[in-house]
């Protein structure tokens, strides 16, 4: 199995491209194939040797021309909220039917039990994953840290960081360390049928998101706490369409209710290394 081919769906995005650059750090280029919707924008990568197959979640015969061959499938979840669960099926059973040995998915923390607003969808891909026949690992992702740098903007322009989590904390990590993990994972012993609970090593609160953002913007930053139906108010009001500001309000809530506040130690422990510090993460995604 460590001689065949590694898969990556996503390949261009932030997430699978970071993790294609970690794996040709061990492995021979023409080992890695890196299925994408657009070649064109994956000519980089074929530049450095990476089998490029065009591999579109919604094309049934195409992922399985892409993954003919391929040993181990690295899934990434698609980003169509709402179509998520036909489009990781179709690559379930694309890689199932051309052979594919495990496939490692990207999912979100503890996802066939929680109420996090994004869970649904991943609830069902595990569990059509784990009774398909396939063998698989489950990375269930916690929140990135990168997900915060659109504060930056409002903590530039007013000083302040607005959210409806009230003492909710976030165990967030960086990109890389997730990336840095899959890859892990993808070519390590040890991870066949196993549930991963990623997350940061330090569950960090507003209060210290809005420190940080002013130590890196060098001025005073401070988080003002407002309920849901404020929060809707305010982002309606500044062009946001209502029904995404209703989510990110409903996210703010999982918040304030824990869900995304778990320090498994699980990250790290596959690392070899602490997670990546919020100020760190931040820093080094605005470089």
């Amino acid at each position: 199995m460590s001689d065949s081919l590694i898969a990556v769906t996503g390949a261009t995005g932030h997430l699978g491209g970071l993790v294609i650059e970690r794996l040709l750090e061990s492995r021979p280029a023409a080992s890695l194939v890196a299925a994408v919707r657009d070649r064109k924008k994956a000519e980089r990568l074929a530049a450095k040797g990476v089998q490029v197959r065009v591999a579109r979640y919604q094309d049934r015969a195409g992922l399985e021309s892409a993954l003919t061959g391929v040993g181990t499938l690295l899934l990434v979840s698609g980003s169509e909220v709402g179509q998520r669960v036909p489009q990781h099926v179709n690559v379930i059973d694309a890689a199932r039917t051309v052979g594919v040995g495990r496939v490692v998915y990207t999912s979100a923390p503890k996802a066939t039990t929680s109420e996090l607003v994004v869970a649904a969808e991943h609830k069902a891909t595990e569990e059509y994953l784990t009774a398909s026949g396939l063998d698989y690992t489950i990375l269930r992702n916690g929140w990135y840290t990168e997900n915060y740098l659109p504060q930056f903007a409002t903590a530039r322009q007013t000083g302040t960081i607005i959210a409806a989590v009230g003492d909710g904390r976030v165990a967030s990590a960086s990109r890389t360390d997730y990336a840095d993990a899959a890859a892990a994972v993808l070519t390590g012993e040890g991870h066949s049928r196993t549930v991963y609970e990623l997350s940061g090593d330090h569950a960090w609160d507003y209060n210290e998101l809005a420190a940080t953002i002013g130590q890196i913007i060098d001025r005073p930053v401070r988080y003002q706490r407002v309920d849901g139906p404020t929060l809707v108010t305010i982002l309606t009001s500044a062009g946001m369409p209502e029904e995404v500001a209703q989510s990110i309000a409903a996210l703010d809530a999982n918040i304030a209710d824990g869900l995304l506040a778990g320090t498994t130690g699980e990250l790290s422990t596959i690392l070899g290394r602490p997670t990546t510090t919020l100020k760190d993460g931040l820093l080094a995604s605005l470089t």
